[in-house]
């Protein structure tokens, strides 16, 4: 089953450019993606809405599907990865800051 993308390339580039700017602000490690993981990812994407994580280099874990795999337990969007940290977006339902261009 094949994820229907809600983002727009126009889109996805502005969120790449946004996403260059910020630090990770989580790490996976050794343990892999945790339900502890996922909580932590929800709270950040609400408050924060674009999330950047660093795969560590002992997890072990390839770090696209591991973005496709926290994006999909998030409900959140995948934007991007380079190397070993990747990109994920979903809209805050609170507080919404990031203005997409349509």
């Amino acid at each position: 089953m094949k994820r229907i993308d809600l983002l727009t390339g126009k889109q996805r580039s502005y969120l790449k450019g946004l996403a260059n700017g910020i630090k990770p602000i989580a790490q996976i490690g050794k343990s892999g993606i945790t339900e502890n993981f996922i909580k932590q990812m929800n709270d950040a994407l609400e408050a924060r809405e674009l999330v950047k994580v660093h795969v560590l280099e002992n997890s072990l874990l390839d770090t696209k599907e591991t973005a496709n795999e926290v994006a999909k337990l998030t409900r959140a969007e995948f934007i991007q990865a380079i190397g070993n940290k990747f990109v994920i977006y979903r809209p805050s339902k609170k507080n919404p800051k990031i203005q997409i261009p349509k």
